[in-house]
């Protein structure tokens, strides 16, 4: 879906799945940048949604690919260590990136591109013993000039992907004529 107001990608150092300082804007510099903010821990939305983006990057040409990073930003960094990131992020597809910083840095960077902050929940046990966090459902799309005029909502398709991913690289604004 189209985005009312563009979102610029905040300039923000966070950790990295392999334990390295990861800047946001420098590291990704050029290219499309997929962001979403989830937890390895999710029963639902968060697996499914980044199964869906490691199938159509099997999918998609390595031309296109390799100009698309895939930025998952935890929302639950006491769980997701790097060791736990990097697990559960390598069985989907080796290019994603896992990023993780503190509550106060994650819910800054949820407000500044205007979705809705995570919220953790101790008290709300889960099956599994763990805890509940909500997140937003949503992937923002960044172009190469580091602004986002998209969002991806939970359930795309991913013909919608492999549609418009590419369209993405080539610097064109998909749903500018239809819906994603």
């Amino acid at each position: 879906m189209a985005l009312d107001t563009p979102v610029a990608l905040p300039s923000a150092v966070l950790e990295s799945h392999e334990g390295m300082p990861f800047d946001l804007r420098a590291d990704t510099q050029g290219d499309v940048t997929l962001v979403f903010f989830g937890y390895t821990h999710c029963p639902d939305i968060c697996p499914v949604h980044m199964a869906n983006l490691a199938a159509v990057f099997r999918d998609l040409p390595l031309e296109v690919t390799r100009r698309v990073d895939v930025l998952f930003i935890t929302t639950d960094p006491e769980r997701d260590t790097p060791e736990r990131l990097d697990e559960w992020l390598g069985a989907l597809h080796p290019s994603f990136v896992g990023l993780r910083g503190s509550r106060e840095q994650v819910t800054a960077l949820e407000a500044e591109m205007g979705i809705p902050v995570s919220v953790v929940s101790p008290e709300e046990e889960t099956a599994d013993g763990g805890y509940f966090v909500g997140h937003a459902a949503q992937v923002l799309a960044f172009t190469a000039d580091d602004t986002a005029r998209v969002a991806y909502p939970w359930g795309t398709r991913q013909r919608d992907w492999i549609r418009d991913l590419p369209r993405l690289v080539r610097g064109e604004t998909p749903g500018a004529d239809e819906a994603p």
